[in-house]
């Protein structure tokens, strides 16, 4: 496999990993991380909250507007091996950011990266899936259908 191939699938696996580790709650990952034997690690970016600008469109695809500001909690954590990790969350849960970070360095790591998808990422993907199924169930539950009965001419 080249370098370029192999640099896109790790993209590719830490951007699928943020997607569920930013729907999980902080306990969740802060369980799973438990049981494995984590690297020594230090924190480069101390967990620490900020606004972001959001911005939507008319339609889709007219002019952009800025709709308003949201809270957002960030971090960034290095392993003893050098890989870096970086962490956002909606709100102010900066456990959860450094968390997200931890994770995104050791997913990094040729050590454990396999470790944390099975241990970590899996199950906490599996948990998300679950919830959303349970949720289309309870909205497919409350559906109505509307039909128009044709009178027979006579």
């Amino acid at each position: 496999m080249d370098q370029v191939t192999q640099h896109n699938d790790q993209q590719a696996q830490r951007k699928a990993a943020m997607a569920v580790l930013a729907h999980a709650e902080a306990g969740e990952i802060a369980a799973r991380l438990r049981n494995l034997s984590l690297p020594d690690h230090q924190d480069l970016r101390t967990p620490e909250n900020g606004l972001v600008m959001l911005r939507g469109r008319v339609g889709g695809d007219g002019a952009p507007f800025n709709l308003g500001e949201a809270t957002v909690s960030r971090a960034a954590v290095r392993l003893a091996s050098g890989e870096v990790g970086f962490g956002y969350t909606l709100g102010r849960d900066g456990e959860k950011a450094r968390l997200i970070a931890l994770c995104d360095a050791l997913v990094q790591s040729r050590e454990f990266g396999g470790a944390v998808e099975r241990d970590v990422i899996a199950p906490l993907r599996e948990q998300l899936m679950v919830r959303r199924k349970q949720a289309a169930a309870a909205a497919a539950a409350t559906k109505v259908d509307f039909y128009t009965m044709v009178r027979g001419e006579g």
